[in-house]
């Protein structure tokens, strides 16, 4: 378990992460996103003890990172860009990790082959490409075999199977009951992937919640209409009192009227109609949503 209490850190007089809490529990897979200059990679590196907060604390299965004698074995961490040597083999990289934690050798092995690097291991890290460096920035984490892991932008880099591969992989560790937390700015990867959320938005708490309730909370269904007469099924449906809005592929789009009723008053004012269906929202809606009123609300308090 990672528990987040009123973490703070201001700099030159301004708070970049603001009085934050929260909780991640085993058993998940927990997404952590933001906008660019939210506050996530911030908040990972006071997590992790890098900066030092100015006030709040962050306990790691009830300890603070940096109180932990082997911190491998117990929170298996992925910042990005991954810290490798460029003259260091993958091997190598990995067995001078296991060495400082009391990790067996044989472990080296063992990540390489679950990362898909067996073939890469005497290759020096410097002519990796940039998925095979993600691939052993991941296998670094999962070497001492953590309760815990967090992970800075996993899917980085990685081809679709790396995707893939990387979901499942984290999916299963999850349901082992460990603690799984990555930050992402994919939110359809993040929406196949993770579920629950965590979102933060000029470093305050956004939500704390499952991805399927903050998509119900923060976005809406609606009917997509494709018809080769816009202009006349616009006018049927302001003259219902309906509005309409477009899509960028010239396809209209109504909220909070049933598909059938759009259809039926299409048939009723001979309009011909191509498609009517229910577009479900997305995960992305939602977020863009959310954090795009947090931020508008904030500039405007900035103005006052």
């Amino acid at each position: 378990m990672i528990e987040v209490r009123n973490l703070t850190k201001r700099h030159r007089g301004r708070a970049v992460v603001d009085d934050l809490s929260f909780t991640v529990e085993p058993g998940h897979v927990t997404g952590f996103l933001g906008r660019n200059g939210a506050g996530k990679s911030t908040t990972m590196r006071l997590m992790l003890g890098l900066d030092h907060p100015c006030a709040g604390r962050v306990l790691f299965d009830g300890v603070p990172y940096r109180r932990l004698p082997e911190p491998l074995r117990r929170v298996g961490v992925m910042l990005s860009p991954p810290a490798v040597h460029p003259g260091r083999t993958a091997f190598d990289h990995l067995l001078w990790l296991a060495r400082t934690n009391r990790v067996p050798r044989g472990r080296v092995g063992e990540v390489l082959e679950t990362v898909g690097l067996t073939g890469a291991a005497r290759q020096r890290a410097g002519s990796l490409s940039l998925g095979m460096t993600q691939r052993l920035g991941i296998a670094a984490a999962l070497l001492g075999d953590p309760p815990v892991l967090l992970l800075d932008e996993p899917v980085n880099g990685l081809d679709p199977e790396g995707v893939l591969w990387i979901r499942g992989m984290l999916r299963t560790l999850a349901a082992e009951g460990r603690t799984v937390f990555f930050s992402s700015h994919l939110m359809g990867e993040t929406a196949l992937t993770a579920e629950r959320l965590v979102v933060i938005g000029g470093g305050r708490l956004l939500a704390d919640t499952t991805v399927r309730r903050f998509v119900e909370d923060n976005a809406r269904s609606h009917v997509r209409l494709r018809t080769p007469e816009p202009g006349r099924m616009r006018e049927a449906l302001a003259m219902s009192g309906i509005q309409v809005g477009a899509a960028e592929d010239g396809s209209l789009e109504v909220h909070g009227v049933e598909a059938a009723r759009l259809g039926e008053l299409a048939a009723a004012n001979g309009v011909t109609l191509h498609e009517v269906s229910t577009q479900s929202p997305s995960l992305e809606e939602a977020f863009m949503r959310l954090t795009g009123a947090e931020a508008g609300a904030r500039t405007e308090a900035g103005r006052r």
